[in-house]
């Protein structure tokens, strides 16, 4: 079986790269933290698609550890689409259309 391939909408890697921006303002330790912790994951993701709940509109959410984001994805196939990585306490489903 080939490997579960992961692809970010582009609205989603720019969430990740704002996210990043503000944390590396504050705090350069805090801008990597958060970059290691969303690799790890997506590695999670990636390991178990299923393993984490289900959310609106067919897609999974895995919610970061220590920081207030979630990964918003879909499932395709042998493809996770990260629709979203969203704030916790900001514009709830502002993302669905995606």
């Amino acid at each position: 079986m080939p490997p579960i391939k992961v692809r970010f909408h582009p609205a989603a890697a720019a969430e990740v790269e704002t996210a990043r921006q503000w944390y590396a303002e504050r705090s350069p330790l805090a801008a990597r933290a958060f970059l290691a912790e969303m690799d790890l994951s997506v590695e999670r993701v990636r390991g178990a698609p299923q393993r984490w709940p289900r959310y609106v509109k067919r897609t999974r959410r895995y919610m970061l550890p220590r920081f207030p984001f979630s990964v918003i994805y879909r499932v395709q196939g042998q493809m996770i689409e990260v629709v979203a990585v969203a704030h916790q306490r900001r514009k709830p489903g502002y993302w669905q259309s995606r």
